[in-house]
């Protein structure tokens, strides 16, 4: 079986959770013994198992620039990107089984090409934001006009921003789109499958697969020696924060800073808070505690050493799909503290692997950090309780069993 993964770049570096987590299917699915390429804009030279886009001819690229002229300023994504088209002369392509598709937006796809590329091939849609089934953004805040059509947009600054409201017209396009298309689709937390089945995708098969975790990379480390390496006091309560860009609206830093500020005085100088990500500067002189900044981490065996040194994982996000740094603290034994929204409760439950608060309630936050950091006992079982988990529902080769699981299906279909 070969499976042909298209996304915007091969390149995992400095990126957030999508690209990461098909990175670790592909490599999940090559140590299965299948034949897994990705597809993608930007290619990585030394990376063997990455094809380029075709690129766009002459004219092609004379008929993008004169189409990008109009449609960006319009609002409408991506609708330039012809080299789309040519992604069947691609022999990666030709040799495919199954395509699964991994975050379409980003300026490098044209979603008006789905049905010709689904036309003769298996199409797997991996949802990793709400993009493909809104008339712009990533993130739909409390906005649900994606159910109905979009238009009127409260949100054009969104991820990805538009100039102007065209959001009903691009709605009505993507729907067009689906319509001739064959997909099924893949969503990865209860909120978002939910989500789908009240929206245009519902016309296709659903399946829920969460992302999977290297439950070997990530696991429980010594708590003393993980702070020693990191240069962190050793008596002190830890909490730790990563986002791969921690500034980002819907990561909650603005909650982060109001949670921790009303910690109490005793508390606040017993405490040490981790910043894990780009943009923790300004993060580090507003929180009112003690900061180690430690910046972007790539490697998996830093980030399990950071998890491990912590006593608590604080999420203050505002939307998420299933957050990979949810799961990755679970595997490392580190309970959690976030907020009740998108795919957050299916992996932060109450009592047993961490504290759930109440959306944008930064006080219901902050008394969650304080419920857990004032019981050492609740913390290490709950510590226990994450490992169990993280191991029985989120090991990468479930998560990858299950997918070759469904493109068995798809072919036999």
């Amino acid at each position: 079986m070969r499976v042909l993964l298209v996304h915007y770049s091969d390149n995992i570096s400095r990126s957030g959770g999508g690209p990461i987590a098909m990175h670790r299917l592909h490599l999940g699915l090559k140590k299965a013994n299948i034949d897994s390429k990705i597809l993608c804009k930007v290619k990585t030279p030394d990376f063997a198992d990455s094809v380029a886009i075709p690129p766009s001819q002459r004219i092609q690229r004379l008929a993008e620039s004169l189409i990008g002229r109009f449609t960006v300023p319009f609002g409408l994504q991506d609708m330039h990107c012809l080299s789309s088209f040519n992604i069947k002369d691609s022999p990666a392509y030709r040799d495919a089984d199954i395509l699964n598709f991994h975050g379409l937006q980003g300026g490098f796809f044209n979603y008006l090409a789905l049905p010709s590329l689904t036309a003769d091939k298996p199409g797997v849609l991996t949802l990793h934001d709400m993009w493909p089934f809104t008339g712009h953004c990533s993130i739909s805040y409390d906005c649900e006009r994606w159910k109905t059509g979009c238009g009127h947009c409260p949100y054009l600054d969104a991820s990805p921003p538009v100039e102007r409201d065209a959001t009903r017209l691009e709605w009505k396009l993507k729907n067009w789109t689906y319509k001739r298309s064959k997909l099924a689709v893949i969503t990865l937390s209860t909120c978002r499958t939910e989500q789908v089945k009240q929206s245009m995708l519902n016309r296709f098969p659903i399946y829920q697969i969460p992302n999977g975790i290297d439950t070997e990379a990530y696991q429980p480390l010594d708590r003393e020696q993980c702070r020693s390496l990191l240069g962190i006091p050793l008596k002190k309560h830890i909490l730790l924060f990563a986002a791969a860009k921690l500034h980002q609206f819907n990561k909650g830093g603005d909650l982060l800073v109001n949670a921790l500020q009303n910690l109490p005085e005793g508390l606040k100088r017993e405490t040490v808070l981790l910043i894990l990500g780009d943009h923790g500067d300004v993060l580090a002189d507003a929180v009112g505690i003690q900061t180690v900044n430690l910046g972007y981490v790539g490697s998996d065996r830093l980030k399990a050493i950071v998890y491990s040194a912590a006593d608590l994982f604080v999420l203050p996000t505002r939307a998420e799909s299933l957050p990979l740094v949810l799961q990755e603290s679970m595997a490392c034994g580190t309970p959690l503290v976030s907020f009740r929204v998108g795919g957050v409760p299916d992996v932060v439950r109450p009592g047993m692997t961490g504290y759930l608060a109440e959306p944008e309630n930064a006080q219901d936050f902050c008394s969650g950090i304080v419920q857990l950091l004032e019981d050492s006992a609740l913390r290490a079982w709950m510590g226990q309780q994450c490992r169990t988990i993280a191991v029985n529902e989120y090991a990468l080769e479930l998560q990858v069993q299950r997918y070759i699981e469904l493109y068995q299906r798809l072919l036999k279909a």
